[in-house]
């Protein structure tokens, strides 16, 4: 069967990892689908579910847990390990520390005894190694769905994607994970919020062991929510309560730690490279990195990702108040979104641009509320949360066209599913993917039909094709070129 779509970026253990904290002994991915504590348990979200998101953009319910993946028909998925930060609770809210844990627990559905453990532990890097294990004690192990037998595996290849899709069957299939990191914290820095204690060596060796590991992370995003002591973050918290939090190292440079981590995630004399990811990057730093991959690396080929983001519609990191598309209108304008030339910076890499499923991120307050609707109409829904992932395509498309660039091979879904997201209304989980891709395709049909004579000849290839590369074949390409 044809896959429904690719994730360039989801978390499908954030939630029951989190979860098995509750259980002893802790960390364990049970087999049991009907425990919380394992990954295959399929929680979908119900109707009250469905209202406390929209009201409060709270995702309690899973959306990429591997049963629901099956369901959708999945077949790859780049998963994303996160060793949860500290810096969401370390300061006393109102007086009291048990607020923010409450609002951590209920924006990312985890666990108190979760919130507990983050408190006291003091090892990203252990985190790290025990969410992969998380992974491994259930990898190749089979479990029945709908009469079928799914198991997962973790891949360190695109030879072994392609072997699972051939060894799958209409009754026995495989769901290939290529394993991602998101924040170089993992590798033990940013413990302390408020100055820099990361042992250099210690940095360097624990990415020496990931690059060993059995299945090593495709790339790493090299920044999150809070400084690092690697580079600058751009703003992504909200909350007022804890938005403060996240004041340090926003928008500052690439450290000089921070160029020796890049340096050794790109070495490649070993064959065994992890790219970077550049989504929460701030954009002195993003600069920063742009240069050295026209400089220092200019001769190796490395592609730009973005795991997971969205357009601020204006021209460029410098031009930042400048934009040239009246779509720029229906964009949130925030820098933690890129910009125009940073979409052309990734279409010339051959790099890939994931879309980021998330209202917080995908649109300006005006095209999130034009897209909402007040009586219950799945086709009007979709026809209008669609409205927001199309603009997006628009506007790549049209820029990259300008450039004379093929125009729809950039973008994909970085859905950040059961990362702690705001989904689009409607779009609650992969399952959900299927549905709105007739609304896609009919979004793609009245553009070319409108404006495809503008396109120049190479990209004025029918509507269903532009659909297909943006839910599968742009990152399977991409796969296929770069995951070695």
């Amino acid at each position: 069967m044809k896959p429904s779509y690719i994730d360039l970026h989801c978390h499908p253990s954030l939630k029951p990892y989190g979860k098995s904290f509750k259980y002893k002994p802790q960390k364990q991915n049970r087999l049991n689908s009907g425990r919380k504590n394992s990954i295959w348990h399929y929680s979908p979200p119900n109707f009250l579910e469905r209202q406390v998101s929209r009201l409060l953009t709270l995702t309690k319910f899973t959306q990429t847990d591997m049963t629901t993946l099956a369901k959708a028909n999945c077949n790859v998925v780049v998963i994303s390990l996160y060793p949860f930060e500290k810096h969401f609770l370390k300061e006393k809210m109102l007086g009291f520390k048990f607020i923010p844990d409450i609002l951590v627990n209920l924006a990312a559905g985890v666990s108190q005894k979760r919130i507990d453990n983050l408190r006291n532990h003091s090892s990203y890097f252990q985190d790290l190694k025990d969410e992969y294990n998380y992974y491994l004690q259930l990898d190749n192990r089979a479990q029945i769905i709908d009469d079928i037998t799914f198991t997962y595996r973790l891949v360190n290849s695109y030879t072994d994607i392609r072997n699972n899709i051939n060894t799958s069957s209409n009754d026995r299939r495989i769901i290939s994970l290529v394993n991602s990191i998101e924040g170089a914290h993992a590798f033990e820095t940013g413990l302390d919020r408020d100055k820099n204690i990361a042992d250099e060596a210690s940095v360097l060796r624990n990415i020496e062991t990931v690059k060993n590991w059995e299945h090593k992370p495709f790339f790493v995003t090299l920044a999150h929510h809070f400084y690092n002591e690697i580079c600058g973050h751009a703003r992504s918290i909200s909350i007022g309560l804890i938005k403060k939090q996240q004041s340090r190292g926003l928008d500052v440079d690439i450290s000089e730690l921070g160029f020796k981590v890049i340096d050794k995630l790109l070495d490649n004399s070993d064959g065994r490279r992890i790219l970077i990811d550049v989504k929460h990057m701030s954009t002195a730093s993003r600069k920063t990195y742009y240069n050295l991959l026209e400089t220092k690396y200019a001769n190796e080929n490395i592609p730009i990702i973005v795991s997971h983001g969205a357009l601020n519609g204006k021209r460029s990191i410098v031009e930042w108040n400048v934009s040239d598309s009246k779509l720029s209108r229906e964009f949130n304008d925030t820098d933690i979104n890129f910009y125009d030339s940073e979409i052309l910076r990734i279409a010339k890499s051959k790099g890939i641009f994931g879309l980021q499923l998330d209202e917080r991120r995908i649109g300006s307050k005006r095209a999130i509320r034009n897209s909402r609707i007040y009586w219950p109409s799945k086709e009007r829904r979709y026809g209008n949360k669609t409205e927001l992932i199309w603009n997006q395509m628009q506007h790549i498309a049209e820029l990259l066209d300008k450039n004379g660039l093929f125009c729809w091979e950039t973008v994909a879904i970085g859905s950040d599913f059961d990362g702690i997201v705001n989904p689009i209304k409607g779009l609650w989980t992969a399952e959900n993917i299927n549905d709105v891709k007739p609304y896609l395709i009919e979004k793609a049909e009245n553009y070319l039909k409108e404006n495809g004579s503008n396109l120049q000849i190479q990209n004025q290839i029918s509507a269903s094709e532009i659909i297909d590369r943006l839910l599968v074949k742009n990152i399977d390409e991409f796969l296929k070129s770069n995951f070695k």
